[in-house]
């Protein structure tokens, strides 16, 4: 691993034989080394942070940066991840790996038992990702924990936009986008009151495309369902759909062998597929930077619901 930059975005150096030269960090140098800055800065400031990480791609970059922002020290604080119920099965493996890897603690919170004693409700559609919300809450209420890291990023949806790096939610976990903090420059304001929380989002700035350029930069592994594989799926909502028992066909429904890969692996009964032939990180970099349409915007059925699909679930306390 490397150790992260401890340089800043513009260097200068000069000798008595020489000119000044001003030498710029690449892109994924700032991005990378702005994200170490709000981690270390979150960990310094609140007593007990805790990494929202559920072995997608974002998730996996934001845990490697935590790594690099604390190496050669563990990572000081532990993972949690909110699990439908309806996760694709080679991601949970990821998870369950990944976590193993850098000995950190992961704790598991089950939208299935909710259901199961009554809290919650199984929707009609079958989709159980807005039903994360009151879970996520009571882990973060369990685990006293006064800081979230996340990793969304601004590109992905125009809600996520709309948010701080440092993102106040109030006594009841929500999230009111006009009454939100300045940020001026690096500058974070982290002050909240017993009760509050603050979610931290490192990689706010980086796209989709930095996010797969700093992957293979970095050598970083994923689940393989983000690169092209074959798999049995029928098209629904303008989408490719796993078969799967959370997920099944209808009658009208015809079920079809294709080469597809996922550009976000959330819950199976709403996450899409994509016709791909991207078969390594090279290829998928290729593939992402010519698209001109956002992963959750291309396979993410769940913020089709409304236009204000996602600012709704995160004003209720979302991720």
């Amino acid at each position: 691993m490397r150790a992260p930059p401890m340089t800043t975005a513009l260097v200068s150096t000069s000798t008595s034989t020489s000119t000044p030269t001003a030498h710029r960090l690449s892109e994924l140098d700032v991005l990378e080394s702005e994200a170490i800055h709000i981690i270390r800065e979150v960990v310094a400031e609140f007593e007990r942070p805790v990494l929202l990480f559920s072995g997608g791609k974002d998730s996996v970059v934001v845990l490697h940066l935590a790594a690099k922002a604390f190496w050669p020290g563990k990572i000081p604080f532990s993972l949690l991840h909110v699990d439908t119920g309806h996760n694709f099965p080679e991601v949970l493996e990821f998870r369950d790996k990944t976590v193993a890897a850098h000995g950190v603690r992961l704790t598991v919170a089950k939208v299935e038992d909710y259901i199961q004693d009554g809290r919650l409700v199984e929707r009609a559609d079958g989709t159980r990702n807005p039903l994360q919300t009151m879970p996520l809450l009571d882990a973060i209420a369990a685990g006293r924990h006064d800081a979230v890291f996340g990793g969304a990023r601004r590109d992905e949806d125009k809600a996520r936009a709309k948010e701080r790096i440092l993102s106040l939610r109030d006594e009841f976990g929500q999230w009111d986008p006009r009454n939100q903090r300045p940020e001026l420059w690096n500058l974070y304001n982290g002050r909240h009151t017993v009760g509050q929380h603050v979610r931290a989002f490192p990689i706010s700035n980086w796209t989709e495309l930095n996010v797969w350029r700093y992957i293979e930069r970095e050598n970083i592994e994923l689940p393989p369902l983000y690169y092209a594989h074959d798999r049995e799926v029928y098209r629904r909502d303008n989408m490719w759909r796993a078969v799967s028992p959370v997920s099944p066909p209808h009658a009208d429904e015809t079920v079809e062998l294709r080469t597809v890969r996922y550009r976000t692996v959330g819950d199976m009964s709403c996450t899409g597929a994509v016709d791909s032939q991207a078969a390594s990180v090279a290829d998928v970099v290729r593939e992402v930077g010519v698209s001109t349409i956002t992963e959750r915007g291309a396979t993410r059925a769940d913020d089709r619901i409304s236009e204000a699909a996602m600012e709704d679930r995160k004003k209720e306390g979302y991720f």
